[in-house]
């Protein structure tokens, strides 16, 4: 059997879309799978909706997790919560299986006493990302939450609203070149993907003060391969 060698300290996992190797991504069932695990911190993905309301989703459209397309953005959040999604095997049938709010993801991470990772999917103005940590405080979760996304301006306005909150700046496809004097000058940590993390680019984070998130771990090897190089967190589906 394979073990991984870990170091002290050990890297921080951290549930990707909630334990979605095991249950329906980003549903209360795949948070309450991860509350149930020694995770550090549960993963999510929110979106705007068309009234101005929060909901949990990876995708701009349901298509691949219920069936059927409807557009996240330019659709209410009651019309959204109607929908059932499907189970793992594709088949719909759970009552179970809803899109979750905000506000319910939230309470669950604060349940199970895990760090929310909330991911703003595409861009948000000022007065949603405002609304959104609103809606964190009011649960009194703030200081358990980190905030991650691919849109830079997102990052910069969580700064600026922010300026102590735990927050990382996502890539994927291509290492900027001026990567780390971004994270420097906004004071970000990065949340990448595994396969481009390099040692060079670690040890630069490292010099930097920056912590170091990789997505999606799903193997033993990819897995040994970031902890040596000397990762702080890592997002994975399920560890096999």
């Amino acid at each position: 059997m394979d073990t991984l060698r870990l170091p002290s300290p050990k890297p921080r996992m951290i549930a990707h879309r909630g334990m979605s190797g095991l249950e329906m991504e980003n549903t209360c069932s795949a948070f309450v799978a991860a509350g149930n695990r020694t995770h550090f911190g549960i993963e999510t993905d929110v979106h705007r909706t068309l009234d101005g309301q929060f909901v949990i989703i990876h995708d701009d459209d349901t298509l691949r997790v219920s069936g059927d397309k409807m557009i996240v953005e330019e659709t209410s959040l009651e019309t959204l919560r109607s929908l059932r999604l499907k189970d793992r095997d594709g088949q719909r049938g759970r009552r179970d299986l809803m899109l979750p709010t905000l506000q319910e993801y939230i309470q669950i991470c604060k349940k199970y006493e895990k760090t929310a990772v909330l991911e703003l999917k595409n861009h948000f103005d000022q007065a949603d990302i405002e609304r959104i940590i609103a809606i964190i405080q009011a649960e009194d979760y703030l200081p358990r939450t980190m905030f991650i996304s691919f849109d830079l301006p997102n990052m910069i306005c969580v700064r600026s609203l922010l300026p102590q909150q735990k927050a990382q700046y996502l890539i994927e496809c291509a290492v900027p070149d001026d990567l780390i004097d971004t994270l420097k000058r906004y004071r970000l940590d990065l949340d990448i993907d595994h396969h481009l993390l390099t040692k060079p680019l670690a040890d630069a984070c490292k010099r930097a003060g920056i912590e170091i998130n990789v997505w999606t771990v799903n193997t033993l090897q990819d897995a040994q391969r970031v902890i040596d190089l000397g990762v702080d967190y890592i997002t994975s589906n399920i560890l096999e």
